[in-house]
């Protein structure tokens, strides 16, 4: 894991092209849809929506949580949008998604967190698209149980929330998060019976192979299914710079341990993003 200051070849991805990916991309654009895939420059995005998986952001794109990794705006939001459910309902039948990954910027501002309007969209996008299969990406919701149940009553296939990072580089890149906190709502999640449960890290933030283990061993502890390995790439100068560029070897050797663990399923590689391949994780 040695530091450099240059992109090796296997971070190369090559642009997004073809009608499909062009035409999903004008229906983004005409509703005024916010995708964690275009806010946060995900380099799977021309792949994943060509094989109809999109990831939604809802609750605006502001979000109160000041996270040194994240490209997404901080700030106080907007007002909260009522009518947002049934439009990204309606978006995702107009694009043929046939895997949503519904995700949301944290809203501590909020007396729910949000989470009245998570199960809103929840709901809205199987009335409008029942063929349709839902991983819900969600916060922590400062661990209160009363607002995580409304995700764990409507039932998605998959819910999601992610470690990020070690626990000693908790504090550095997760300023307002806990990691213990993280782990309490996953294993709440599971408790609560929900079918799958998943999580992710991403590598080269200045962690050692020691703590990398002892993390996904914290999340089987805590009977998480599937988990994401990734590459960290610093979305500006303003954000935490990238310490070391993972091997292509050492993400396999990752998912290797993984699944010696007892995960149902680990991708684990540079390019890897929390919804990358997500319709995968059902099976």
């Amino acid at each position: 894991m040695t530091t450099k200051t240059r992109k090796p070849d296997w971070l190369k991805v090559k642009l997004p092209t073809g009608k499909k990916y062009t035409s999903l991309r004008n229906i983004v654009k005409d509703y005024k849809l916010h995708t964690i895939c275009t806010s946060g420059s995900c380099p799977n995005m021309g792949e994943c929506w060509t094989e109809g998986t999109a990831t939604f952001m809802i609750l605006g794109n502001i979000c109160t949580r000041s996270c040194g990794f994240c490209g997404v705006q901080t700030g106080r939001p907007n007002e909260v949008d009522w009518s947002e459910p049934d439009k990204v309902a309606h978006s995702i039948k107009l694009m043929g998604i046939k895997h949503a990954v519904i995700t949301s910027v944290d809203r501590d501002d909020l007396e729910d967190m949000g989470s009245i309007i998570w199960a809103e969209t929840v709901k809205a996008i199987r009335r409008e698209n029942p063929n349709t299969t839902l991983e819900t990406l969600i916060p922590d919701f400062q661990g209160i149980h009363k607002h995580i149940d409304r995700i764990v009553k409507v039932q998605p296939e998959v819910v999601s929330h992610n470690l990020e990072t070690v626990e000693r580089l908790t504090r550095s890149v997760r300023i307002q998060a806990k990691y213990q906190r993280s782990l309490k709502v996953l294993q709440y999640l599971k408790e609560s019976g929900l079918p799958r449960t998943k999580s992710g890290l991403m590598l080269g933030l200045g962690e050692t192979k020691e703590e990398v283990i002892q993390s996904l061993e914290d999340l089987a502890k805590h009977k998480v299914d599937v988990v994401t390995i990734g590459q960290y790439l610093s979305p500006s100068k303003k954000h935490l710079p990238v310490k070391d560029f993972i091997t292509p070897d050492t993400f396999e050797e990752y998912k290797k341990i993984g699944l010696e663990m007892g995960f149902r399923h680990v991708e684990s590689g540079a390019l890897v993003r929390s919804s990358y391949r997500a319709h995968k994780h059902l099976k």
